[in-house]
């Protein structure tokens, strides 16, 4: 599906991704672990064309995205949930969630269904939509971000540091909609970034390790 070859990028003159190679493929849930400043943002933020490559390329279903312009690429059914959530908050929940979809100019009927979709797989957000965005507590507006993310990514999605800060609560339910997601498509892949490898428990069926910009598979992590 998405395959990351030999990239390279920098943040202020400083090099945060070195030859990073690696692949996700369809069905998969991958995780993709390192302390805070080893790149893991960087990462995601790369495949979303939000910073610049210095070399390498990252071919999603052969196509080079090189040529799809960042707001492109949530058309290619890719979706993506940023550690800071950026819920807008004169919106109501629901308006946050269809948001990708009208900037997508999909069909009333298409966008419809993601919802149903979306509430199935994260019921939580049934009594938060008709909330405002900045109605919501931080661990509900992570939940609202992971709505959002499937909206658009019905292909790949992509979690910047979802467990971080949730309440217990919160972090099963957010564990147990990961789960419900597979269950109801096989085919999505899912990547999840975390600086705490302990909050992922179970989920991965692989694990990914940052350190200082380089990426190594984690093979006591597999499964």
């Amino acid at each position: 599906m998405l395959k990351i070859k030999k990239i390279s990028a920098k943040i202020a003159g400083i090099t945060v991704l070195r030859q990073i190679e690696t692949e996700f493929r369809s069905g998969s849930l991958l995780a993709v672990v390192g302390r805070n400043g080893a790149g893991k943002t960087t990462l995601l933020r790369a495949i979303m064309g939000l910073i610049p490559l210095q070399e390498g390329s990252i071919e999603f279903d052969g196509r080079n995205l090189a040529s799809v312009p960042e707001h492109g690429r949530a058309g290619l059914g890719i979706g993506y949930a940023p550690e800071d959530r950026v819920m807008f908050p004169t919106f109501t929940v629901e308006e946050n969630l269809r948001l990708p979809c009208d900037v997508l100019r999909l069909s009333k009927a298409e966008i419809d269904l993601r919802l149903e979709k979306a509430l199935v797989v994260v019921p939580q957000l049934k009594e938060m939509l008709p909330r405002s965005g900045a109605a919501l507590s931080g661990g509900q507006g992570k939940i609202a971000a992971l709505g959002r993310a499937l909206m658009a990514g019905t292909r790949l999605v992509l979690l910047d540091e979802p467990f971080q800060g949730l309440a217990p609560v919160l972090a099963t339910q957010y564990g147990e909609s990961l789960r419900r997601l597979r269950e109801i498509d096989s085919e999505v892949c899912v990547v999840v970034t975390e600086s705490n490898r302990s909050l992922l428990r179970d989920l991965p069926d692989d694990t990914l390790t940052l350190e200082r910009g380089e990426l190594m598979h984690d093979v006591a992590g597999a499964h």
